[in-house]
C-alpha cells in the first residue's frame, strides 16, 4: 500500500490502534476541503498497531481533544514537505466544551449556551468531574 507524503500539513502519530474514526470524529475532519488519510491497523515495533492521520493542508488542532483521546499521539506540522516541528499531547486537566455532562439537573443541561468543564480529579484512572454538579464525564 501506498500512502503518499504531504507537503503541508498535520501528521497525528502513536495512535491506539482502533482510535483514528473517534479523533476524526471529534475533530470534525469531515468539514475540511482536503485530503485526510486514515491508516488503521498499522504495524509498529513500540506499539504492535496503531493507527496514523495524515491531514494535507495546515488545520489547528485542538491538543486538548487528542490528549482527552489517547495521551500518547505525536503530532508532526508538516512544511514543504519536511516535518518542522513535534509535538507530545497531554492528558489535559481541564476539558472545555469537548464532552456534555449528563447530569439532567447540572446546570450546563438546563440552561444552553454554558460553557461544558471538566476537571480531571484522577489522572491514573482517566477520570473528570463537572465543575457545576461535580458529576462524573
Amino acid at each position: 500500500m501506498k500512502i503518499d507524503s504531504i507537503q503541508n500539513g498535520i501528521v497525528l502519530d502513536h495512535i491506539t490502534a482502533g482510535m483514528a474514526m473517534r479523533i476524526y470524529n471529534h475533530l470534525h475532519l469531515d468539514k475540511l476541503d482536503c485530503s485526510v488519510a486514515i491508516l488503521q491497523n498499522v504495524k509498529s515495533s513500540k506499539m504492535g498497531k496503531k493507527d496514523i492521520l495524515k491531514i494535507d493542508q495546515e488545520y489547528d488542532i485542538n491538543l486538548d481533544v487528542l490528549g482527552y483521546i489517547d495521551p500518547n499521539i505525536t503530532v508532526s506540522i508538516v512544511k514543504n514537505g519536511v516535518t518542522v516541528e513535534k509535538k507530545k499531547v497531554a492528558l489535559p486537566k481541564k476539558l472545555i466544551n469537548i464532552k456534555t455532562c449528563k447530569n439532567p439537573r447540572c446546570i450546563t443541561t438546563i440552561e444552553p449556551g454554558i460553557t461544558q468543564i471538566f476537571r480531571l480529579v484522577d489522572e491514573e484512572n482517566r477520570t473528570y468531574r463537572c465543575i457545576y454538579c461535580d458529576a462524573d464525564k
